[in-house]
């Protein structure tokens, strides 16, 4: 992934579109963990459905901002990358919930790790839109987040807990972005 570039600013209704994509990706998070959170320890069909329903949800995302992006000739390549590593870790999370709580921590670690460095670089390349600080913070929280799910999941007391909150975070982030994105687009 190039990144030596700065893509120039998108126009605003790439910056209205991504305003509302972030908006559904919070109050998504924020069901899904408070769905998650109700059972953290046990690792049964509602729960392994909902950890696979997550990266499919974010592959979804992913390809309406591609879409957006290519139409304001904005950075599409880490948006691509982000849904090949979605996509795989839906694989991942399928196989790891047949296994324990512990392979699903590792696969939403590995998941989290290189998501949120794609999520950092396409900040980066869309900084000049406004509103990205927040998405390039938590590209860089998400990849640590996910070294201590790896950690977490060779303890004894592994719980889906962290997951649930590592989620809420994110959809927080995703709503400081909107609100940024908004405050951006009627400044200009």
């Amino acid at each position: 992934m190039d990144t030596s570039t700065v893509a120039p600013a998108p126009a605003a209704g790439a910056a209205a579109a991504l305003r509302k994509l972030y908006f559904l990706r919070f109050g998504f998070a924020a069901v899904w963990a408070a769905l998650l959170f109700a059972s953290p320890r046990t690792l049964g069909s509602l729960n392994a459905t909902l950890l696979v329903i997550y990266p499919l949800f974010d592959v979804a995302c992913a390809v309406v901002d591609v879409r957006s992006a290519k139409a304001n000739q904005g950075p599409v390549r880490g948006l691509y990358v982000n849904i090949v590593l979605s996509a795989l870790t839906v694989a991942g999370l399928v196989v790891a919930a047949t296994s324990g709580i512990p392979a699903v921590l590792r696969v939403w670690g590995v998941w989290a790790i290189t998501a949120g460095l794609v999520q950092l670089v396409v900040g980066v390349l869309r900084r000049g839109m406004g509103g990205q600080w927040p998405m390039i913070a938590s590209g860089a929280i998400s990849s640590l987040a996910g070294a201590s799910f790896v950690a977490q999941a060779g303890k004894g007391d592994a719980s889906l807990s962290t997951l649930a909150g590592y989620a809420f975070l994110g959809g927080v982030f995703f709503l400081v972005s909107a609100l940024r994105l908004g405050r951006a687009d009627t400044a200009g």
